[in-house]
């Protein structure tokens, strides 16, 4: 018993930024909290960061001491997206050429597999590639990789782990030998995310990033399954990080390298700005665009799927975005940076495979606006009653779709089109054949070279003035949305369609 811990039979503990086991007076505790050494709250965050392998986007830092070699643990969630360069999936790489740990999205043959490797002077100590394929672009993937080479069961050396549940099945699987020192927590290695030596870089969203110095976690220590939903979603780490450990939660859009862990292991932020900051979240996804879809002919995607470029050629290329409603009214824009010459297109349209000749609009499933057509295109005429303005670079067209009764309307540069106005139902366009019964989303193409157009559902990769929000606070548009529509994103989606 401890007389100055007021009688109470317990260990006497000094708190640390990050604990405070043990019994504690009231005032102690508060004489804690005015020090600033009392631990602050463990949160989640509500941001990612949006990395563009076109404009070279990576952190990296390098570790002043080292520690453990043999054990640590990384977890992150992570959101792929695509684009022509083929070397998009180079998540984490932890060494300096030619050594290395490695963890990324294969290319060519081993495209959208889980690669992980340890090369000591050029020679593969670790080689495990997954079976199955990353390829769900609308979603966020919670990954676990933790290490232990001390372990005698050499699979136990490495484990890998996929939205809460261990992947024990592999393409190839070479493990470390016991005991082997591999590349993190290393002073004489860089740790860079988002970017490998080659140097090949990684497009698409990175979230709730943690790296554990010293300890092989399992992911209940970072996620848990939703009670309600049966989803597997993020929670707050509470153990301890270790030296070299961090934690990204990406909330500080002006340094996006910042370590809220406590440690201060901050990284060097490169080509990334406050725009890649992105509410896109695996606590909140939101709507980008599809590129698995079949008619995207020479479209490369870019900017976490939220910017599409007609790379070559002068054949139509289509897109969907990856969200379909049936219910509530909803609200997006996009962005013209280039024309390409002809026939750009944004409406709305069921998910299928479009006409053979491409575009939205020339066919029954689809009703589209031309950049250049003065009016609405569906299964391959005008139609003559809706006014639709032509509009050029620069322009932002709006899109309010209204599932609640069928309607749909196009707005430019903040005025909506054929004098209509969502608000109050007036001056829609309607097609009992496109919606009645079915699931509508985001539709468009371009046909020639060098178009090319930047979307926003809410969480832009463009600079944007307006800074409006929905009715329930989501979303950063450069237009307010009409009363009553909101952002693609799965909060809306929940109560909204």
């Amino acid at each position: 018993m401890a007389k100055d811990n007021g009688g109470v039979i317990g260990v006497l503990n000094t708190p640390t930024s990050t604990s405070a086991s043990g019994v504690w007076q009231l005032m102690s505790e508060y004489q804690a909290r005015l020090s600033g050494t009392w631990p602050a709250p463990f949160n989640i965050g509500s941001s990612s960061a949006r990395f563009n392998s076109g404009s070279s986007d990576y952190l990296n830092r390098t570790p002043s001491t080292t520690t453990d070699r043999q054990k640590a643990t990384l977890s992150f969630w992570t959101k792929y997206s695509d684009d022509t360069s083929g070397n998009v999936g180079r998540l984490f790489n932890f060494g300096l050429y030619p050594n290395g740990t490695l963890i990324y999205f294969g290319d060519g043959a081993y495209k959208g597999k889980l690669l992980i490797d340890n090369y000591a002077a050029t020679v593969a100590t670790i080689g495990l590639v997954t079976t199955q394929l990353f390829r769900d672009y609308s979603a966020w993937y919670h990954i676990v990789v933790a290490f232990d080479t001390t372990q005698a069961t050499a699979s136990n050396r490495v484990k890998l782990y996929v939205n809460g549940t261990q992947v024990t099945t592999f393409d190839a699987a070479v493990y470390p030998s016991q005991n082997e020192n591999l590349f993190f927590n290393f002073s004489s290695s860089t740790y860079q995310i988002g970017k490998n030596h080659q140097p090949a870089y990684f497009s698409g969203y990175l979230a709730e990033t943690y790296m554990i110095d010293g300890q092989q976690l399992t992911p209940s220590s970072f996620g848990q399954t939703d009670s309600t939903t049966g989803i597997w979603i993020p929670k707050a780490y509470t153990g301890t990080y270790g030296t070299n450990g961090f934690y990204l939660n990406f909330s500080n859009a002006s340094s996006l390298g910042t370590d809220a862990s406590g440690n201060g292991n901050n990284f060097t932020v490169n080509n990334l700005t406050s725009v890649d900051q992105s509410k896109d979240h695996p606590t909140n996804n939101w709507c980008t665009l599809n590129p698995l879809f079949p008619l995207n002919d020479n479209l490369a995607f870019a900017n976490g799927n939220l910017q599409a470029t007609k790379a070559s050629g002068s054949a139509t290329g289509s897109y969907y975005g990856n969200f379909g409603v049936n219910a509530g009214k909803w609200y997006w824009e996009m962005k013209c940076t280039a024309t390409g010459g002809a026939d750009q297109w944004i409406g709305v349209g069921q998910m299928r495979t479009l006409a053979p000749s491409g575009y939205p609009g020339n066919d029954t499933y689809c009703i589209a606006a031309g950049h250049t057509n003065a009016a609405l295109r569906y299964n391959g005429s005008n139609v003559g009653t809706y006014t639709m303005a032509t509009w050029t670079a620069g322009d932002i067209i709006m899109m309010a779709l209204d599932m609640d009764n069928s309607k749909v309307y196009w707005g430019k540069n903040g005025t909506w089109q054929n004098s209509g106005s969502p608000a109050a139902g007036t001056g829609a366009y309607t097609n009992s054949t496109i919606f009645d019964g079915n699931f509508i989303m985001p539709v468009g193409s371009l046909y020639q070279s060098g178009g090319d157009v930047s979307y926003n559902f809410g969480q832009p990769s463009l600079s944007v003035s307006g800074g409006y929000s929905d009715g329930n606070g989501y979303g950063n548009f450069t237009y307010q949305p009409p009363s009553g529509y909101l952002a693609l994103c799965t909060n809306n989606l929940a109560s909204n369609g």
